[in-house]
């Protein structure tokens, strides 16, 4: 067998390479940003100034940078790239024409497909860092034509998960965020019966799933699934037993 390499790259192994904001919070076990998240090597690569409020704030000035940053990954050999922020979705379609290589910027790339699996009439439910920045405009970016197809939740009103993801106090204290969460979930379904699926959109969510799944009983998607989905794509496996 032959091997080759670019230029450039230093290592080899990771088919999957995540953009991170420039952030700092516990990054615990399940969070995107946490390489014991996953069953196979990931590559991170920083976005220089991209903070969690530009984020939010869908600053478009910060799109030369991210595509600094993803080409970095590229050239280290990944062969497919995503993100750390499901507010990264406005630049989707730019940097997957630019790329090179599939690009997965943002969880929300996966109501799509949720509200196929749910029927026409059923409604995905989001759970999001903040419900007043998710508008119609990051929807589209990531396919989603019709925003009523979906329900938003938010968890700028909840103390625990704001100090930690948007202050960034450098504390966090899991269980009490994962009561918060459930709590958002809940209250969702209560509310909106309608809904049945949940999205965890923020990348910081996908740990505190599972008790969302054991409080309301239906699938439950977020990062993780879709990172796992993709990867799933990029490197085949191999299959042998016998017939």
């Amino acid at each position: 067998m032959i091997y080759t390499t670019q230029k450039g790259q230093v290592s080899s192994g990771e088919a999957i390479g995540i953009l991170l904001l420039e952030t700092s919070v516990p990054f615990i076990p399940g969070d995107v940003a946490n390489a014991t998240t996953y069953g196979f090597p990931v590559r991170y690569q920083k976005v220089k100034g991209f903070s969690v409020r530009r984020a939010l704030g869908k600053d478009p000035s910060v799109y030369e940078d991210l595509r600094q940053a993803a080409g970095d990954l590229v050239q280290q050999g990944v062969r497919a790239v995503t993100g750390d922020c499901g507010f990264m979705g406005i630049h989707q379609k730019k940097l997957a024409r630019e790329l090179g290589v599939p690009v997965f910027l943002s969880s929300l790339l996966q109501i799509s497909f949720i509200s196929l699996l749910i029927g026409e009439n059923a409604k995905v439910g989001i759970i999001t860092a903040d419900s007043k920045s998710l508008g119609a405009d990051l929807l589209a970016a990531v396919g989603v034509s019709d925003p009523t197809s979906v329900v938003i939740g938010g968890l700028e009103d909840s103390p625990q998960f704001y100090q930690f993801a948007i202050e960034e106090t450098g504390s966090l204290d899991a269980g009490a965020v994962e009561k918060e969460v459930v709590t958002v979930a809940r209250n969702m379904i209560a509310e909106n019966p309608q809904i049945r699926a949940l999205l965890l959109e923020c990348s910081l969510l996908p740990p505190y799933g599972a008790a969302v799944q054991d409080a309301v009983k239906l699938p439950v998607f977020d990062y993780i699934t879709m990172i796992n989905f993709v990867f799933e794509a990029v490197v085949k496996r191999k299959y042998s037993g016998f017939t």
